[in-house]
């Protein structure tokens, strides 16, 4: 029986009819969790903070179905299995980083790509971690989860980030040349974050024009 108390938190933002952002989540170093309202199945795309106030907000916007959990990476683990005892709610992630979520239930896995039946894209994008993923929900969402692969690093500026924890910065390299040809020709969608977004100085989605090619080395990521 889970009887431990949460802190009460903070519910998430609303950013657009479809989409709400989740507060930074310290267990996460301060990463950002995404709802999408997508039928028939609705997605929080990486662990926000396990608050009373995370918890009320998801079962409404949930409204009865059952979403999935999708997890672009292992910074977006946080306190998954807790969250997910209180939801049941399946867990998608990326098939080299599921020994890290021992007794979570219901977690199903994807090597190099994935469709979910709400017709959201995942693709293999290793570099920051193992197993790290991004998600890319088409038009009309037309938003892509970037996860750890793009952090903010200025006003309207997402790029790649090297720092202490990336696992292989050579291969980000590539998943970021992969993404851009995986990616439909005609696609611009909006770029939402997993990191923290404090750079964006109060903004919380960057237009896909501001994606920087050019990597920044031993930059500190928050």
């Amino acid at each position: 029986m889970l009887t431990s108390a949460l802190e009460p938190g903070r519910p998430p933002q609303r950013i657009r009819a479809d989409l709400w952002l989740f507060p930074p989540n310290r267990d996460c170093r301060g990463g950002s969790s995404w709802w999408l309202d997508v039928a028939p199945e609705p997605v929080l795309i990486d662990c926000p903070p396990l608050t009373e106030a995370t918890l009320t907000a998801l079962k409404e916007l949930a409204g009865g179905r059952v979403a999935r959990i999708l997890l672009t990476s292992r910074e977006g683990h946080g306190r998954l299995r807790r969250l997910q005892e209180r939801l049941d709610w399946p867990v998608l992630l990326q098939e080299q980083e599921a020994y890290l979520l021992p007794g979570v239930q219901d977690l199903g896995t994807f090597a190099e790509a994935h469709t979910t039946i709400s017709g959201l894209r995942l693709l293999w994008t290793p570099g920051p971690t193992p197993g790290h993923a991004v998600v890319y929900a088409p038009a009309p969402s037309n938003v892509l989860f970037c996860g750890r692969l793009l952090v903010p690093v200025a006003a309207e500026s997402l790029a790649p980030l090297q720092h202490r924890r990336t696992f292989h910065w050579p291969r980000q390299q590539r998943s970021l040349e992969r993404l851009r040809e995986w990616l439909p020709s005609e696609a611009a969608p909006s770029l939402a974050s997993g990191a923290g977004l404090g750079a964006l100085r109060g903004g919380r989605l960057a237009p896909f024009s501001s994606w920087s090619p050019a990597g920044q080395r031993n930059g500190s990521e928050v």
